[in-house]
């Protein structure tokens, strides 16, 4: 009985000392989060985002990113490092471009060239024969080591996101862990880059973003949109006029997870909730010490996205005016939406199909 105590003993000092000291990637930076006001209000539950019709992916998943072009053709980006396309009319797709690496936000410009936001390579670009070109790998002298999101303006200026400077993508081998990664460190390693194809230059005009993610821009190119994920919140960004170069805050304390940001019609602004806040996230924001511990759980254990689908259509000043939910998630944590002419084509993470759904049902 001794023997089995000291054993006991030993194996619950060793359990302290690894949670206490066991290195990890993350060093926690304490925060204060908003009190999470959850589904009520402007955020109603509903279900009008789970009637919707499943577009085959061409046995991929993780359309995380979606942009149709004029002649109808719809393109999404998937998991397994492709840029797929559905032809005008067509319910399944076809695989177009491998891009070698991880494919998230993408845009056109007019001349119909695609740029990619590639988490694991930086900014690409496929021009209209379908040649990959890489374009952009670091921004003032710092590596993009995980791009996100970006929007091309009318006068061919590309802003993307690179959603943190420690925490690269590549490195820790998926996009998802790597985001675990930085909101659970809550560092401000996000950045937003303006990048000019007419002289090839680059520059940082935002810094200090809890996870930077999805980027948009209004018809006119007068400002930008941008979703802070670790901070359920949108920013503004002025392009032109009397504020240029200024910020603000449009909409915050979010009941969500913000993920990418696309504009739409009528003055609309789609964005994704790609997962409901978690309230451990929360309640643990002051306190670093235990965050770190948490890490050190396994990873099933870990605090993760749940499946809940929600976007959200807001206006240029941030008021609601649509939310769409799947509180049963179908369509899984969904990452934005785009409109093109009849139809709205939703984006998730790790669907293995794109949902398009009609928006004369949905009163658009």
């Amino acid at each position: 009985m001794k023997i089995l105590g000291k054993l006991i003993t030993v194996m619950v000092m060793a359990v302290i000392l690894y949670f206490a000291f066991w290195p990890v990637a993350v060093e926690p930076i304490a925060w204060q989060a908003p009190e999470d006001p959850g589904y009520q209000g402007a955020f109603a539950p509903n279900d009008k985002l789970a009637n919707f019709t499943a577009l085959n992916t061409a046995g991929q998943h993780g359309p995380e990113g979606v942009v149709v072009d004029q002649q109808g053709y719809v393109y999404a980006t998937t998991h397994e490092g492709w840029v797929i396309r559905w032809a005008p009319g067509a319910e399944k797709a076809e695989p177009w471009v491998e891009t070698g690496g991880r494919p998230l936000g993408l845009d056109l410009d007019k001349e119909g060239n695609l740029w990619v936001a590639d988490a694991f390579i930086g900014l690409l670009k496929i021009d209209t024969q379908g040649k990959l070109h890489t374009v952009l790998t670091e921004a003032d002298g710092v590596p993009i080591l995980y791009a996100d999101d970006l929007v091309v303006t009318p006068n061919g200026k590309v802003y993307l996101s690179d959603a943190s400077t420690k925490f690269s993508a590549k490195a820790v081998g998926s996009t998802y862990h790597a985001s675990l990664l930085d909101i659970m460190e809550h560092g401000l390693y996000g950045r937003i880059i303006e990048f000019d194809p007419n002289t090839n230059q680059s520059k940082v005009i935002m810094t200090n973003l809890s996870f930077a993610n999805g980027v948009t821009a209004d018809v006119e190119g007068n400002y930008l949109l941008v979703n802070e994920t670790g901070e359920y919140r949108v920013w503004k960004y002025w392009l032109a006029g009397e504020r240029q170069g200024e910020s603000e805050v449009v909409i915050d304390n979010l009941p969500g997870f913000p993920d990418n940001i696309v504009r739409g019609e009528e003055g609309r602004f789609w964005l994704g909730l790609v997962s409901p806040r978690l309230p451990i996230l929360d309640n643990l924001a002051g306190k670093p010490g235990v965050r770190k511990a948490v890490q050190r759980l396994p990873g099933f254990l870990r605090p993760g996205a749940k499946n809940y689908g929600h976007i959200v259509a807001i206006d240029g000043d941030g008021n609601v005016l649509h939310s769409l939910q799947d509180p049963a998630g179908a369509y899984p944590q969904t990452t934005g939406a785009i409109e093109a002419g009849e139809y709205l084509y939703v984006s998730s993470l790790t669907a293995p199909v794109l949902a398009r759904l009609d928006k004369a049902e949905l009163d658009l």
